[in-house]
Formats: C-alpha cells, structure tokens, sequence
C-alpha cells in the first residue's frame, strides 16, 4: 500500500477509462495525433518517462521501508493503512524471481569450475 499502491501509480490510475460492452476491450480504439486507429488491447498506456518516474518512486519507497520499518512514525502510518491492506488478496511468492535467481547462481557457480 504504502510503497506501490500510494506511488505515482496513482497519477497513472487517475485517467479516464473507456467504456467497452464486448468487455474484452476489442471495441475500443486509439486514434492518435497522425490519425492511426489503434486497437486498445496494443495501445502502450505509459510512457518511457512515466515508467521512469514510476520505477523511481516505487524504488525509493521499498528503500526507505526496508531502512526505517521500524520507525515508530512509519510504524503509524503501517498501521492506518492496515484496515484497508487488510482486506486484499494474500501475497504469493513469485516463482519467476526464484527461478531467476536460481538460473543466475547456478550459472555462477558453472563459471567458477
């Protein structure tokens, strides 16, 4: 909530969304300033330099969780935001980072030998 969801996400998240009735977004289409009509499904909705500030804030926010969890006004604001964190789905482990992660020491370990 605090590192992610309350981030410049939230600028992003802000905009108007389209209405679709084929509810597959199949219906919407993108004109763009040189008149190309772009399917929505294939329409980027972020920039290389929204992503950048995005990826920045986020970074800076897991940084400065991870160095002051246990300061007592981050403590308070961990606990405001608890009822509503609350109520979302369990985290789950992300086995695609596992198995990175696994791949890399195990080539690590290749290249030593």
């Amino acid at each position: 909530m605090l590192c992610v969801r309350n981030s410049r996400l939230e600028d992003l998240h802000a905009g108007i969304v389209p209405a679709t009735k084929t509810g597959d977004w199949s219906d919407v289409i993108v004109l763009d300033a040189d008149g190309n009509r772009i399917p929505w499904r294939d329409v980027s909705r972020i920039d290389d330099e929204e992503m950048r500030s995005l990826m920045r804030d986020v970074v800076n926010r897991l940084y400065t969780f991870q160095l002051h969890a246990g300061n007592p006004a981050l403590q308070a604001e961990i606990e405001k935001w608890m009822s509503v964190a609350g109520k979302w789905d369990q985290p789950e482990v992300d086995l695609r980072m596992i198995v990175a992660d696994d791949r890399n020491i195990r080539g690590s370990r290749n290249e030593q030998n």
